[in-house]
């Protein structure tokens, strides 16, 4: 089958496309400049690399052609984040593909109500970001509810992996919260730390992909959530990082008003737009509709994920 993989070399794309390759697809890469995967594979030899830029391209109206143009017999679009964006590609490939899937995001759920939040529960989104993924999600359900569209939306938590920073206990994305954690510092956390944050390694995510294309029939009309079996509260997550270097996490607790004068203005917008959704999402239904079983827990996955910015950022060093 051929498929086309929109944003391919990113975190998931990383993951991804090798497990394309191994599993005998032909693989075309969209993105709109050349970029090295964060993990090396010797598959992305057999990818065929397509520059378009989408924003370019979709300004003109030429986008959802040009992909049609290739031919695909299923879509990947990891980088969609409007509707609009959406309703182009949708129009040129109508009819043309077996199966579309959309990368979306837990964000969609807004602030957690009932947890698990299962994917059946209301949406109210807050933010650009989650407000157009929502939409993005709706659109796509009702298109392929009616039988006009072949499409599924797979929602990724806080997506982490070896090469990149994740998403920290203190709620934003500074590495230096794990190495104060390593040293035995005191650490000040927002509130009283039991609000939660989801992870998802990006092997797992690329995981599920592969299970959606696999098990279409279950897949398509449907949105499942992919994140690890469990969220963690940020009080946990502080104590089982300081653990990993043999310390006792040393916290303090402090009012949001007060904690968001500890940190960058940047930091702060990041912890508050985490501890807002406070996301605890369900893997129910992926688990029972196309087989989704992720390989790593929250904390396996950060762990993996801290050891890389160790060996190759010098993240302990004084």
């Amino acid at each position: 089958m051929r498929v086309i993989i929109i944003g391919g070399s990113g975190h998931v794309g990383t993951y991804l496309v090798p497990r394309l390759v191994e599993a005998g697809h032909e693989v075309i890469n969209v993105s709109r400049q050349a970029r090295t995967p964060y993990q090396p594979h010797g598959a992305w030899k057999q990818v065929r690399q397509v520059a378009i830029d989408r924003t370019a391209a979709e300004a003109e109206g030429a986008f959802g052609a040009q992909i049609a143009a290739l031919q695909p017999d299923a879509v990947i679009d990891m980088i969609c984040f409007t509707l609009a964006s959406a309703q182009q590609l949708v129009d040129a490939l109508r009819g043309k593909v077996r199966h579309f899937l959309h990368c979306g995001t837990i964000w969609i759920h807004g602030p957690s109500v009932v947890v698990p939040t299962v994917e059946t529960q209301p949406r109210r989104p807050f933010g650009e970001y989650g407000i157009q993924k929502a939409a993005i999600e709706a659109y796509l359900m009702a298109e392929a509810q009616r039988g006009d569209f072949p499409a599924t939306a797979l929602h990724p938590g806080h997506i982490v992996g070896p090469g990149w920073a994740p998403l920290n206990p203190a709620g934003h994305f500074n590495p230096q919260v794990f190495a104060q954690l390593a040293r035995g510092e005191e650490l000040a956390l927002p509130n009283l730390g039991l609000e939660t944050v989801h992870h998802v390694h990006a092997d797992d995510v690329a995981q599920a992909f592969m299970q959606a294309l696999a098990h279409w029939s279950t897949a398509i009309g449907e949105g499942f959530h992919v994140v690890s079996p469990t969220a963690v509260t940020l009080r946990g997550y502080a104590e089982a990082v300081a653990s990993w270097f043999g310390q006792e996490a040393k916290l303090r607790y402090l009012p949001w008003e007060t904690w968001r004068t500890t940190v960058s203005e940047e930091e702060a917008r990041a912890t508050w737009d985490h501890i807002a959704h406070s996301p605890n999402c369900s893997i129910d239904k992926a688990r029972r509709l196309i087989g989704y079983q992720p390989r790593y827990t929250s904390l396996q996955a950060v762990y993996e994920s801290v050891q890389w910015l160790i060996e190759h950022e010098g993240l302990l060093k004084p």
